[in-house]
């Protein structure tokens, strides 16, 4: 794997309510990566990226909701969430990784 494409595999931060949950809960991240990246690509883009050790990863594909504008209807696009597992005592700031 080329640098390049380690870069281009984070999106960036997905910041929800059950993504706060599971940080401070089971110590995890959750990033919104590329769709045809694999959990390989995914953990040595986190480790380069952050310089911190990834424990396990596991990706979620969420599908796009069907949504309708007046008549015509439309769908949102379908992406790819990532939950980092990190050692107990590291931490990560997101702020970081949204620049």
């Amino acid at each position: 794997m080329n640098n390049e494409r380690l870069y281009q595999v984070i999106l960036g931060p997905h910041i929800s309510e059950k993504a706060n949950i599971v940080a401070e809960t089971q110590n995890q991240v959750v990033f919104k990566v590329r769709t045809d990246a694999n959990k390989l690509e995914i953990k040595k883009a986190v480790e380069k990226l952050l310089n911190v050790k990834v424990e396990a990863v596991n990706t979620v594909l969420v599908k796009g909701k069907t949504k309708r504008f007046g008549r015509t209807s439309g769908r949102r696009s379908d992406f790819k969430k990532a939950y980092i597992t990190l050692p107990v005592g590291t931490e990560v700031q997101l702020a970081d990784v949204a620049e």
